[in-house]
């Protein structure tokens, strides 16, 4: 440093840089001047969102990828409670934030300065915590704060408010000020194990079990514990479940996979039922993954691993709860195993799966390779698993187009290759998300970046197109156009009937004419056949985005995922997301 004496906003600067933080996305105002002034002198990468939402979506997606912390910042007022919808995806989701938030000038706080409210107080039950700055010579300590609280225990959003004054007063900061704990650059930071008597329980079951099963949710990913799951899976032939957000555990393509279950399955719930135990890995159980409460059902023994003591016990009561980290506590279970001999015992209930699966497979062939125009979503689906590479990344949009990627969508090695926005289910997500998983994918050296949405998710968002061709950056959009609110109008035909519609139909729109004058590729796709050299031309494109407009089947007794003889049960009074 030139000269110790700075603004508050170049200290935070500065401790971003000592974090080695990504990418930032936001939106300047007043109050955070100094702070943009120091990213641009410093070479902090700070990029121009439209929509600090969309902002906060996109270092959602960042982290999620990497497993570093995503960062984003919001000025004062609207700025700030915009990030709301976002950072509660994140909070839900288990994902490392730190959000900057500009505030007002604690000398006139309250005297209706233009745009203040009670941002703190919308903002607090949507992070993990509110990290307020009152004195400028505590911004080094209080950043700190923020990375070891997103970081530690079960990750999540932390908003770090600056007022005005603080970020443009100055400081004679000394360089010892700006040393930071590396552990804190990405989660989980800190892993702990389970006692040693439950580890030794949890031994004694899964020994004695004859038709063990893994439910692994979103959990394992924020462990980074895909590589765990395998080799524990491997090691003793106990098939994996997933959840939406747990996809990836073990590669969908292992023989060892059961697929998604739940709401959704292909042979997973049935496998659920025949087991004798079910052992639970970094999943909350929610109302998706167990079928509105009905999977497991009662009287299933259960061992349940999480890193929140509290999610243990919510939706069904274990007859054992691991308190850990995912992936210190399966490498400690696979090591005490070691001598168990359950993976010969467990050949024959393992060897079971792929050749249910293959059944599956071939029972829904007629679906999956469907010629019927408009295109069939599980025909779509199809073409992605056979052109994506196994180093790819889909990121998913809420509800429809999560759904249907969850069931059919099938990653080819551990890891985060999918990427829902699960945590609040939010409408939007794909453009965004894929602005960041694309930028996490470079830090990474990952493959292509595919972002599923909907019609209806990509009209809120387009605008984030001119984020991304400025940005420079190459990866596939595709939108589901149904012309409809796709997944509320399947609700509605199920509860009500056929044409009892109301507010979920879409002006057909041709968005591959539209993203044209952003700078982006536009193709539209109205033949099935044509699917794949779509795909294929969209991830060789470089330096900007490109944009599948796919042409899907507007039959509303289509559109939900379910690719076999069965149908999604829906009763007046259900809430579906």
């Amino acid at each position: 440093m030139a000269t110790n004496e700075m603004t508050g906003g170049e200290a935070l600067a500065r401790m971003l840089l000592a974090f080695e933080s990504g990418p930032m996305f936001g939106m300047g105002g007043f109050q955070l001047l100094p702070f943009y002034d120091a990213a641009r002198r410093l070479g902090l990468k700070h990029y121009l969102i439209n929509d600090e939402r969309c902002g906060a979506f996109a270092a959602d997606a960042y982290a999620k990828v990497t497993g570093r912390v995503g960062v984003c910042d919001a000025t004062l007022g609207p700025g700030a409670t915009n990030l709301v919808t976002a950072l509660v995806e994140s909070l839900n989701a288990g994902v490392p934030i730190v959000a900057i938030v500009g505030d007002t000038h604690r000398l006139h706080s309250w005297k209706n300065m233009t745009q203040e409210s009670r941002q703190l107080d919308i903002l607090r039950p949507a992070v993990k915590d509110v990290v307020r700055v009152e004195y400028i010579e505590r911004i080094p300590e209080l950043v700190r704060r923020a990375f070891a609280v997103a970081t530690s225990g079960r990750p999540g959003p932390v908003v770090l408010d600056v007022p005005e004054d603080i970020c443009h007063a100055t400081y004679p900061f000394s360089e010892e000020d700006f040393v930071v704990d590396p552990i804190h650059r990405a989660a989980p930071a800190l892993r702990v194990r389970p006692s040693a008597e439950g580890v030794a329980a949890a031994v004694g079951m899964l020994r004695g079990a004859e038709r063990p099963l893994m439910l692994c949710g979103g959990g394992v990913h924020i462990s980074r514990a895909a590589e765990a799951v395998t080799a524990f899976a491997e090691a003793t032939n106990i098939p994996v479940a997933h959840t939406l957000s747990g996809k990836g555990a073990v590669a969908c393509t292992s023989d060892l996979s059961a697929g998604l279950f739940g709401r959704y399955d292909r042979i997973a719930n049935k496998l659920i039922d025949e087991s004798d135990l079910l052992f639970v890995v970094g999943c909350k159980l929610g109302e998706i993954a167990t079928k509105r409460y009905t999977v497991p059902p009662r009287g299933k023994t259960v061992i349940h691993l999480d890193i929140v003591a509290e999610e243990m016990g919510r939706t069904l009561m274990p007859q054992l709860s691991l308190w850990g980290d995912a992936r210190e506590t399966l490498d400690e279970l696979r090591a005490a195993l070691a001598d168990s001999g359950m993976k010969d015992r467990l050949a024959g209930w393992a060897g079971d799966v792929p050749k249910r699966m293959a059944a599956w497979r071939k029972d829904v062939d007629a679906r999956l390779t469907s010629q019927e125009r408009p295109i069939n979503m599980a025909r779509l689906l199809h073409e992605l698993n056979l052109n994506l590479p196994a180093d790819a990344t889909l990121v998913a949009d809420g509800g429809f187009a999560a759904h249907w990627g969850g069931l059919l969508y099938d990653t080819k090695q551990p890891g985060r290759g999918f990427v829902p926005d699960r945590g609040f289910a939010s409408i939007g997500y794909g453009v965004p998300g894929g602005i960041g998983a694309t930028l996490g994918a470079q830090h990474d050296k990952l493959g292509p970046v595919v972002a599923l949405t909907g019609d209806g998710g990509f009209n809120m968002v387009m605008g984030e197109l001119e984020t991304a061709r400025r940005l420079g950056l190459a990866f596939t959009v595709i939108v589901v156009n149904n012309a409809a609110s796709g997944y509320v109008k399947a609700l509605q035909h199920l509860m009500y009937g056929a044409d009892a519609y109301q507010s979920s139909d879409l002006a057909e729109t041709n968005y591959a004419t539209v993203v044209e004058a952003f700078g982006c590729k536009g193709i539209r796709v109205e033949r099935p056949e044509e699917l794949g050299a779509a795909l294929q031309a969209a991830m060789a494109e470089k330096g900007r985005p490109t944009v599948l407009d796919v042409v899907v089947t507007r039959d509303p007794a289509k559109m939900l995922p379910a690719v076999d003889n069965r149908t999604v049960q829906v009763k007046k009074g259900d809430r579906v997301a």
